[in-house]
């Protein structure tokens, strides 16, 4: 008797796929799992603060160690002068009666319970006082890290890569789920 034709063979088999099936399933409902709560404590915060200007909100997604490399600029900065960076610049706008819009939309997700990368590519619609609209696109990469059972900014970097980041990239990236 052959393995194909030994029912016991054939039944172990079976068992097999079904617990390989059922684990890739369970892992890939885990790694949702700790998306929705990135979505929840990271990335809609840090959309509602950066639009609206509020430095403390923001930076409370951001770990204490967090590092912030804008790529373009080819920079490396802590939290510190990240801090000083935005808080001047989110002053300067409201001072300016300046309104901006951030939206984001992600080519690659990989979680654990622990750590997580997050890429995709980001759409800034900066609106002027008078009314001028202009719209600036770019790729993030960012680290993120649970501490104190809250996930946490860690790794920030962004860059327009050269200018050829489109609205075409923006759009065929997936919408936060």
């Amino acid at each position: 008797m052959t393995w194909e034709t030994n029912p016991l063979k054939s039944h172990d088999n079976m068992v097999k796929i079904f617990l390989i099936t059922l684990a890739t399933v369970a892992t890939n409902i885990g790694v949702q799992d700790y998306q929705k709560e990135i979505n929840t404590q990271v990335w809609e915060p840090f959309i509602r603060t950066f639009n609206t200007f509020d430095t403390e909100g923001f930076m409370n997604v951001h770990s204490k160690d967090a590092i912030r490399s804008p790529r373009d600029g080819k920079i490396i900065f802590g939290r510190d002068h990240y801090y000083r960076q935005q808080k001047n610049g989110d002053a300067r706008s409201r001072e300016n009666g300046d309104k901006r819009t951030l939206e984001l939309r992600f080519t690659e997700r990989i979680a654990n319970a622990r750590e997580a990368i997050d890429v995709g590519i980001y759409k800034t619609t900066n609106i002027t006082s008078n009314g001028e609209r202009s719209s600036f696109f770019g790729r993030f990469h960012v680290v993120l890290r649970k501490e104190n059972n809250t996930w946490k900014i860690l790794v920030d970097t962004d860059s327009s890569e050269g200018g050829t980041i489109t609205e075409e990239d923006f759009l065929a990236a997936a919408p936060m789920e």
